[in-house]
Parts: C-alpha cells; sequence; structure tokens
C-alpha cells in the first residue's frame, strides 16, 4: 500500500525531483495528495495560482523556501500553509537548502480549472483537475494572455430575424 515513508514515486523530474501521487494510488477521487521530494536547488513548479482548487502543503523533512504574494521565506518541518483559490493563493517552493526536502500537498480536485501564471504572464485551462490522469479527450492547454482575441474573432454573428 502506497504511502509517505515508502512511497511508490509516480513522476521525476529534470531537476531530480519526485511525486508520488497518493491519492490516485489509493483511488481517491475529490481529493489530491502528492508527496513530493526536492534534491537542493529544485524549483518543481512555476509561481502560479488555482481559480478552481484550493491547497495545503505540509513540511515533512527539509526547510524549503516558499513564494506567495508577500515573498519568499524558508518552511520549518512541520509547518502547514493554504492556498487559497486565487491571486492570494499565489505560489511557488524550491529547495534552497543543502539537503533533500519532503512535503505533502493536499488539493481540491475541481474541474473545470484555470491556472494562472504571473511571471509569465499565461493561463493554463483544463478540463479535467489538475494532476488527475490524462485523457484524450480532455482539453488541457495553455496560453500567454498577450495572446488574447476579442470574444466574437473568428465567429460569425447572428443578424436579425427577417
Amino acid at each position: 500500500m502506497p504511502g509517505v515513508f515508502e512511497p511508490e514515486w509516480t513522476d521525476e523530474g529534470e531537476d531530480g525531483t519526485r511525486r508520488a501521487r497518493i491519492g490516485r494510488q489509493i483511488g481517491a477521487e475529490l481529493l489530491g495528495l502528492s508527496l513530493y521530494e526536492l534534491p537542493p536547488g529544485a524549483r518543481p513548479v512555476p509561481y502560479h495560482y488555482q481559480h478552481a482548487n484550493e491547497e495545503l502543503m505540509m513540511v515533512l523533512s527539509g526547510r524549503p523556501s516558499l513564494r506567495t504574494p508577500e515573498g519568499w521565506r524558508e518552511l520549518e518541518p512541520g509547518e502547514v500553509v493554504s492556498f487559497p483559490r486565487g491571486a492570494e493563493g499565489a505560489h511557488q517552493v524550491e529547495n534552497r537548502g543543502d539537503q533533500p526536502a519532503r512535503y505533502l500537498m493536499l488539493s481540491e480536485m475541481n474541474a473545470p480549472e484555470a491556472i494562472a501564471y504571473p511571471d509569465s504572464a499565461k493561463v493554463g485551462v483544463m478540463s479535467r483537475p489538475p494532476g488527475s490522469p490524462a485523457d484524450e479527450e480532455a482539453l488541457a492547454a495553455w496560453f500567454r494572455l498577450d495572446d488574447q482575441v476579442d470574444y466574437w474573432e473568428g465567429e460569425e454573428r447572428g443578424g436579425a430575424a427577417k
């Protein structure tokens, strides 16, 4: 059975970050739970916030650094932090220490979802919850906000009834 102390790692990043999608492994549908292990220098995701899903972070070991709208700060083992929906919940985690850091991320699994990336002025849209199994029919796409178009661009407007 998957767990926090002896996880079944499911994802590994180029920077050595490891992730165990524990919620998925145990059959959870409405809540997501992922265990992350970050080697020194790792930064698993860009600074972002979500519009449909609230998240909680629980530090298990190490001293990861957390960026929020208030700036960067170092977290301690046992610390729990919440990320509400919207811009006030923006966050990014980085291991600036010299030891690995482990933390849990607990999240709702609501869809559709829109994720904003303030540093790069992008938005991601998904018809499925973030972190859920890929579905070939699901929409999951990222766009630069500079690429916005008018609501009616490329659409034919209907005329008055005759």
